[in-house]
């Protein structure tokens, strides 16, 4: 090909894929205790505690990395709580720009049983206005460089409640694409810009629509709503009732045939890294969203958030039915 165009072979180039980046606007140190039983108003005698870097968007880089995507961490980090996740995240590998704050990362306890895990979520840290500019411009050069963004969870206090619009915006301005995973106020105006993908849960969006959502047809016309509000795909996750995704081509349910035991805590965030790394990828829909419902799956039995088990991934994916709806 080389001496075809006359140029020669040895300075021809392949260009590295971009890095999906992943948006912590609340980071938190985790904090998980496993017990045999968690009963209400008892004592329970528990080991060491597993701490490490967490927070929705933490955990979408997490599993990103653990699916071979070229993967960057954005977010915030104060105090010794907020050390100690940027160490971990170092130690793990995770290219990270954690933004410094004067106030102290939060904290999150994960209480897990055999049967299920509680979760204690403090609010976060307030941001300043200068914090807030600083983040604003540690994201305009990410973005510069990325081709898909997620943007996942809580945002502080301080934070403006338009902060998820702003960032969509920023990203469209220098062509990059958008995922957003959170709830409430900051979804509703999130939607305003357009996001190339939302995946609330099916309590967020009902949450939402002020509705209960029950049964495929009615979360299938929740995320048609959602994207008559503006964004491009929807993708409404409902944990063993599936997923179901609503595109310009189309609409489909994905669902495992069998239900698997563990901590559900971090399998939305595995769903919507998953989404993200098809998208990397340029999979189409159905297939998107067979390797999203079995690495969701995979993160269920997972010791903790943020991780997936390669072989209950592999198994679980010839265990997924997708239905065109």
């Amino acid at each position: 090909m080389g001496g075809d165009h006359g140029v020669k072979q040895e300075t021809t180039k392949t260009t590295p894929p971009r890095p999906i980046l992943a948006v912590c606007l609340n980071p938190a140190l985790d904090m998980t205790y496993s017990v045999a039983r968690l009963l209400h108003g008892n004592s329970h005698r528990v080991g060491h505690p597993l701490v490490r870097a967490g927070g929705k968007g933490v955990n979408v880089a997490r599993v990103l990395q653990q699916l071979d995507q070229p993967v960057r961490l954005l977010g915030f980090a104060g105090g010794p709580d907020g050390k100690s996740c940027t160490q971990d995240l170092k130690a793990g590998g995770l290219p990270s720009r954690l933004v410094p704050i004067a106030e102290s990362t939060r904290r999150t306890v994960a209480v897990v049983d055999a049967a299920d895990a509680t979760v204690f979520n403090e609010t976060g840290p307030t941001i300043s206005a200068s914090e807030w500019a600083a983040f604003m411009e540690a994201f305009r050069h990410e973005a510069a460089a990325s081709r898909w963004i997620v943007l996942s969870g809580s945002v502080p206090p301080g934070v403006p409640p338009i902060a998820y619009q702003q960032l969509i915006s920023a990203a469209h301005t220098v062509g990059a694409r958008c995922i957003i995973d959170t709830e409430g106020i900051p979804l509703r105006k999130s939607l305003a810009a357009n996001p190339d993908l939302a995946k609330p849960n099916v309590h967020e969006a009902a949450a939402l629509f002020g509705r209960p959502l029950r049964g495929i047809p009615e979360i299938r016309q929740a995320a048609v709503e959602l994207r008559q509000l503006g964004a491009k795909t929807v993708a409404i996750s409902a944990g063993s009732t599936g997923t179901v995704l609503v595109s310009e081509d189309g609409a489909w349910h994905a669902k495992p045939q069998r239900r698997y035991q563990g901590n559900p805590t971090g399998a939305g965030d595995a769903l919507t890294a998953s989404i993200a790394s098809g998208l990397n990828r340029d999979l189409d829909w159905p297939t998107l969203l067979r390797e999203a419902t079995a690495t969701a799956t995979a993160a269920v039995v997972a010791k903790t958030a943020g991780e997936i088990d390669e072989a209950t991934r592999h198994k679980a994916m010839a265990d997924i039915v997708i239905e065109e709806i």
